[in-house]
Order: structure tokens, then C-alpha cells, then sequence
């Protein structure tokens, strides 16, 4: 009996060879040995659409004969399939049948032995039978068959295909953990300001429901309740207060909010000029601090929550305004949960250049963090995108840095630069986004028309969050 070791399954070998049908002897054999994770699980799901809560939902799998998460019957069946058709008999191989016995479930943690066997060749159609068997790591029998496949007829030696990289990533998933962060604590009064199309007035309505906000809708009320009538919009248990037009809306909210009737404010269908004037114009709401607005993006790419400041508000900030908006994030990812966020001030380039005054800039702020005039985080600067998020990117550059490669806040150099990064993240990479204002002592979540249910009440939740935090500080 020939033993064949699973060599071609060693990433350092870049070369797949087969077994031609003249070479095969009957008791030849092949294995492989394979873990199944939840990763395994869950990429599977995307790939077959079995999206059967006996694989993927805990609770449900819980109440089931099995008591817990299982793995999919045809992922093992799959490693018997990965087995002959890279293994043995290889490159070439035609599956022309194949009969699946299932034993026993396959939970995460379970290794298991996949071993092929060459039972039977028939010369006249180059064709092999192949006892096919699955153990785990207790040497139980989970899933055994017969394979029958037409072998190849000439030696292979050939380039090593890689298999493409899944990255998983559940949009729906990371919004309800995002949500849960505020489960615990109550709504806050919330003025929704002249949410005057159906998606704002929605998107408030939905934030209600979901007990992130107790909505104060402050709009002509003729126009707005015709409107929740025409878009099939309940806005029962909101308070409804009237106005004759958007730049009264902004106006009252924002005295409402100096004289603390209302804990946050969210942007409805008006312009954010005129809702921000409003605030900036309201005494009772400064504090002192440069307002701005940080974007909070979750990308499939990337391994943790990545903040962008600032994108919507402030065009082309001077040094003493970016030390604020610096701070505000800081600020914001400490109520977020990151004890010490790293920041990183980008720049065209890793370097200080005096042609390029946001390199400059990125210098200053670095030493103004040295000298305790920005705390709380940990600052580096000036550093492109890449090195900021790839530590791969830096080593090749010779970065020593804490914050490269490993960002928490990206700080663009202006408006420009941070609305299109941040675009770039939602539209290309598939990244998931919500965005808040601070540096007011009210928070304030900013929608737009582009933006989906579950970014509105992201948004919502960060301003639940913020003024929670406030709340608890007297701030």
C-alpha cells in the first residue's frame, strides 16, 4: 500500500502534482486533516445560501436534538471533493459520483481526518472507486461513502491555484452589536429637526421605535403629518411640535437644547449649514471647543471600529481648530470604549515637508499631544492612509511608530480629503458608517438623504451614547 502525505497541501509548496490511472494501485490512500471553525461555518452559508439557524443561530441550535451549533452535512463532503481534486488523485480528476453517509454532527473545534482509499479500477474507462471516510478527533466515524471518479490519464506538475480570500463581514450583524452598546440605557429626547421627507421623518420614527431616542419632531406640523400619511408613516408617541419653517425648526431646537428640554438633536431635511448655525448661534450650547463631526466606519478590511474627522463640517481647518477636532474624537472613542485611541494625522506623505502645510501641521500636533495640550490619545503624524491602517505598509517604509498600521482615528488634513475617504469606504469597500457632531454640549446626529435605515440609527445610537456620557458628567 502506497501512503500518500498531504505535501500539496503545505502553502510553501507552490506546485500541484497528480497520480495518473497507471500509476494508482488498489489500497492506495490519501488524507488531509481539517478544523472546523466558525469562520468555516459562516463562509460556507455565503457560499451554498444554507442559511439554516441549526449552523448559524446559537439559541435556535440550543433547542435542537444536537444542543448547539453544528456544521453543514456538505462541508465534509466538500473536504472529500478539496481531497481528490488536489490531492489524490489530483489535478484532472472528474467526479463522476459520489454517496455521503452522515454519522455524527461536526461542531467548531472538531479536527477531522479525511481519508480516500482506491477500492476498485476499471481500465476500460480509466474510472476508480474510492472508499471515502471522515473521523474526528476522537476517532468517531462522522461521514463515509463511495467516491467514483475518472482519473487523469497524464502526469501533472503545475502551478499551485490559490484559493481567493473571503473576508466575512455581516453588515446586519455588527449594527445589532453596535446597537446593544446602549440597550441598557434609556431613550433620550431627541429633537428631529423638520424631518420634512419621508426618509428623515423614517429614519427618526425608526430610532423611536427602537428606543435609541424619545423623538420631538419640530416641523410645520400640517406638512409633517401629511406626510406621515402619504408615506404610510406612524408617528404615534412622538411629541409634535410646531413650526412655520425649517429655519424656526433649527431656532427652537436649539434654545430647546440650551435650556436642557432636549438631550440631543438630530438633522431632518434641512440644510446642516442652517441646522449648525443655529447651534453655533445658541450660547447656552458652546463650549468653548471647535464643533466638528467624526464618522464612525466599520469595513470588512479592517479589524476593529474606524473614526474619521472631520468630513462634514470644517473645510480647511487651522492648527487650533484641528487640536479640537482632534480632542472631540478622542473624546468620542473614549464613550465608545477605546481607552487610548491611536490617532493618526494623515498627510500625502510620512514625512515633513515644509511645501506641504498639512505635513506641518501634523508635526505640531504631535508635540502640542507631547506637551498635554491634546490628551487622552496616542498621536503620530504626518503618516499616509496606508501606513496609518496597514502595518505592512509601514514596515516597508520603516515606520516605527505606535500608531501605525493600527488606528483607531484618522484626522484628514481637511474637508475634502475626509468626505472623499470616507465615501470611498461606504461605496467601494463596503464599509458600514454612522457620524455624530460634538464639541456643542449637545450631541447632534447628522443624516443625509443617501443614508440607509441602519445608518440612521447608528447615528441615533452614538448621540444616545454621547448624551448618556453627558448626562453622567453634568456636562
Amino acid at each position: 500500500m502506497n501512503d500518500i502525505t498531504e505535501t500539496t497541501n503545505d502553502p510553501l509548496n507552490e506546485w500541484f502534482e497528480n497520480y495518473p490511472y497507471d500509476s494508482i494501485v488498489i489500497g492506495q490512500v490519501a488524507r488531509s486533516v481539517r478544523t472546523l471553525t466558525l469562520a468555516d461555518i459562516q463562509a460556507f452559508a455565503a457560499v451554498s445560501g444554507d442559511t439554516n439557524p441549526a449552523h448559524l443561530d446559537p439559541e435556535y441550535a440550543n433547542a435542537t436534538l444536537f444542543h448547539g451549533v453544528i456544521g453543514h452535512g456538505m462541508w465534509g463532503g466538500a473536504l472529500i471533493s478539496s481531497l481528490l481534486g488536489t490531492v489524490f488523485p489530483g489535478p484532472g480528476t472528474i467526479y463522476l459520483e459520489q454517496n455521503l453517509h452522515f454519522s455524527r454532527p461536526v461542531r467548531i473545534g472538531d479536527t477531522l481526518t479525511v481519508t480516500v482509499t482506491c477500492t476498485a479500477k476499471q481500465d476500460d474507462k480509466k474510472t476508480l472507486d474510492l472508499d471515502c471516510l471522515l473521523l474526528n478527533q476522537k476517532g468517531e466515524r462522522v461521514l463515509y461513502g463511495v467516491a467514483r471518479v475518472m482519473a487523469p490519464t497524464e502526469k501533472l506538475r503545475i502551478p499551485r491555484i490559490h484559493a481567493a480570500h473571503i473576508s466575512l463581514f455581516d453588515p446586519e450583524a455588527r449594527h445589532a452589536h453596535l446597537l446593544a452598546l446602549g440597550a441598557h440605557l434609556e431613550p433620550v429626547l431627541c429633537g428631529v429637526v423638520h424631518p420634512c421627507d419621508a426618509d428623515s421623518l423614517q429614519g427618526a420614527m425608526d430610532a423611536h421605535r427602537a428606543g435609541l431616542i424619545q423623538a420631538v419632531l419640530i416641523a410645520p406640523e400640517k406638512k409633517l403629518r401629511a406626510l406621515a400619511t402619504e408615506a404610510g408613516i406612524d408617528i404615534t408617541g412622538a411629541t409634535v411640535i410646531d413650526v412655520p419653517h425649517s429655519h424656526a425648526a433649527a431656532e427652537l431646537a436649539a434654545q430647546m437644547a440650551a435650556d436642557k428640554q432636549l438631550e440631543a438633536l438630530m438633522k431632518g431635511s434641512l440644510h446642516t449649514d442652517e441646522l449648525i448655525h443655529a447651534v453655533v448661534m445658541q450660547p447656552g450650547l458652546r463650549t468653548g471647543r471647535r464643533m466638528s463631526h467624526v464618522f464612525r466606519f466599520e469595513a470588512p478590511m479592517y479589524p476593529k471600529p474606524l473614526y474619521i474627522t472631520d468630513a462634514a463640517l470644517n473645510i480647511a481647518p487651522t492648527l487650533a481648530e484641528k487640536a479640537d477636532i482632534v480632542q472631540n474624537a478622542i473624546d468620542f472613542a473614549h464613550i465608545m470604549g477605546v481607552a487610548e485611541p491611536k490617532v493618526a494625522i494623515l498627510a500625502a506623505v510620512e514625512t515633513v515637508n515644509p511645501s506641504m502645510p498639512s505635513t506641518l501641521d501634523a508635526a505640531a500636533l504631535c508635540k502640542m499631544a507631547d506637551r498635554g495640550q491634546i490628551k487622552g490619545g496616542v498621536i503620530d503624524g504626518p503618516l499616509a492612509f496606508d501606513n496609518a491602517v496597514s502595518t505592512h505598509a509601514a514596515e516597508i517604509k520603516h515606520i516605527v511608530s505606535p500608531v501605525a498600521g493600527q488606528a483607531d482615528i484618522l484626522v484628514a488634513p481637511d474637508l475634502e480629503s475626509g468626505n472623499m475617504m470616507a465615501k470611498q469606504l461606504e461605496y467601494l469597500a463596503g464599509a458600514s458608517g454612522s457620524g455624530v457632531v460634538l464639541g456643542a454640549r449637545v450631541p447632534i446626529a447628522l443624516t443625509s438623504r443617501a443614508d440607509t435605515a441602519m445608518t440612521r440609527s447608528a447615528s441615533a445610537l452614538l448621540a444616545k451614547l454621547i448624551a448618556h456620557h453627558n448626562r453622567a458628567h453634568n456636562t
